[in-house]
């Protein structure tokens, strides 16, 4: 809740709760993809999930 608070709802400012909301979206994907975790050496949870949405085999 630290993370979702510090980097996405309180961030920055935003013009209402929509706009808070639009951004959701792409920082849920920039926290899942592009930002490394150091709780697993560094890596991305998608890197070490092997069934992400859309990439089943």
């Amino acid at each position: 809740n630290r993370t979702l608070a510090v980097e996405w709802a309180y961030a920055k400012p935003y013009a209402s709760e929509a706009e808070r909301a639009a951004a959701y979206e792409t920082w849920l994907h920039h926290y899942n993809h592009h930002r490394p975790h150091t709780g697993i050496g560094g890596q991305t949870p998608s890197a070490r999930v092997h069934n992400v949405t859309g990439k089943y085999r």
